[in-house]
């Protein structure tokens, strides 16, 4: 059956029915897939935050593809990024990176305060008889 999935709780929906009609318990699941079960939980009450590629692990163990249907022109593009070797940056992009990373202003500097001594000399005969005491 293909259902089509608008949101994060519908996706929740759907990993939720197929587990349960599975009589899969969701600890067994999250062991199987390799997650928590907390974020067995997040998925399926539809958190929207929770990461794409373990929502993917978790839809294979379940025996759930993903079937996307993309505009017939954007088929060819499709097809030329993959033989290019997949999802990459491209060097324009790369290149207006490196230059953000650059500009990034850097805390002021603080230098410590110089603190300016004169030596003083005291004189042992008119002092307590320490002999030592000249700095």
């Amino acid at each position: 059956m293909s259902i089509t999935i608008k949101s994060v709780a519908d996706l929740g929906l759907a990993v939720r029915a197929v587990r349960r009609s599975a009589k899969v318990r969701l600890d067994d699941l999250a062991a199987v897939a390799g997650v928590s079960k907390q974020f067995v939980s997040d998925v399926e009450y539809g958190k929207p935050t929770v990461q794409l590629g373990l929502v993917l692990k978790l839809l294979d163990e379940l025996g759930i593809p993903i079937q996307l249907d993309i505009p017939q022109d954007a088929n060819a593009e499709l097809i030329a990024l993959q033989q290019q070797g997949g999802p990459r940056r491209s060097p324009s992009n790369a290149v207006s990176v490196k230059r953000r990373a650059s500009t990034k202003k850097s805390p002021p500097r603080i230098d410590p305060p110089v603190i300016e001594s004169t030596p003083v000399t005291i004189d042992a005969a008119k002092s307590d008889g320490d002999a030592d005491a000249k700095t």
